[in-house]
């Protein structure tokens, strides 16, 4: 199988995965799960590309595990989220705009403003887990190959870390308004984010193994695009200098995605 009738494949179950979620949305009117299932679809779309495509050594490996690791930890993370807090008021707000202004129905508003677009940006981002599973000259851990499972380790910990830190600070009544500045966050405003975009450099990395390797990086550059200038930072810190009255400060001191100490005063 090459590569064209694998991605084929891959979009054929995306596709079928993401219309029965959608459908199911629309019953309860609610379209939050669709972070949870994000992670969730790359790990699919990495485990068909590995049991159809995977050479099985320790690269191909390596690739579908820390893929695996990040994408189920993640999904559980945002479930478990979902669960607990209900609707997201984002989406609520760009359907609730859409519907408002264009006369669309939820079920429409939904499919193009959210299930479609996502299922174009998941597919491209994954892209690493999927061309990264063709069969190379060698499967082999290259200098490179560790460097990238190294890369994607560091990310996956610190996503993980942010995430903790951050539920266990919302956890706290007294932290109600307030802005969240120890651990991890010290150092960067979105560690969570910077986590994410490192797992993904790191896998595309692990990628550069497999002849189509080089290509694979769209996928890194275009999270990493989505995170820093689109959905992630910009998105997030607008509505935080809304509802928190510290955040401006945060901000002044604090890097804005890579680590690095805080300023002083």
């Amino acid at each position: 199988m090459g590569w064209s009738e694998l991605l084929t494949i891959n979009a054929g179950l995306l596709a079928v995965t993401m219309l029965a979620l959608w459908a199911y949305c629309v019953r309860i009117r609610d379209v939050s799960v669709i972070d949870s299932f994000w992670s969730f679809g790359m790990v699919m779309l990495a485990a068909t590309s590995f049991a159809t495509m995977g050479d099985h050594g320790p690269r191909s490996v390596a690739l579908f595990a820390l893929t695996a690791i990040w994408g189920l930890r993640l999904s559980a993370h945002l479930f478990t989220r979902w669960r607990a807090h209900g609707v997201d008021p984002r989406y609520a707000a760009i359907l609730g705009r859409l519907m408002d202004k264009r006369g669309w129905s939820f079920a429409k508003a939904s499919f193009i403003q959210v299930f479609l677009m996502q299922f174009v940006l998941l597919f491209i981002v994954c892209l690493p887990a999927q061309l990264g599973q063709m069969p190379g000259e060698t499967a082999d851990l290259t200098p490179l190959t560790w460097l990238g499972m190294a890369l994607a380790a560091i990310g996956i910990l610190f996503e993980t870390i942010g995430d903790a830190q951050l539920k266990l600070f919302l956890s706290n009544p007294e932290n109600r308004g307030k802005v969240l500045n120890t651990g991890l966050w010290r150092y960067t405003r979105h560690p969570n984010y910077f986590g994410d975009a490192c797992t993904w450099w790191g896998l595309g990395i692990i990628a550069l193994g497999a002849p189509l390797g080089l290509i694979s990086l769209i996928g890194p550059l275009l999270i990493t695009f989505l995170l820093t200038r689109v959905s992630g930072v910009p998105m997030l810190e607008h509505r935080l200098k809304k509802n928190r009255p510290g955040y401006d400060a945060y901000l002044r001191q604090t890097s804005s995605f890579f680590p690095w100490p805080p300023k002083k005063n």
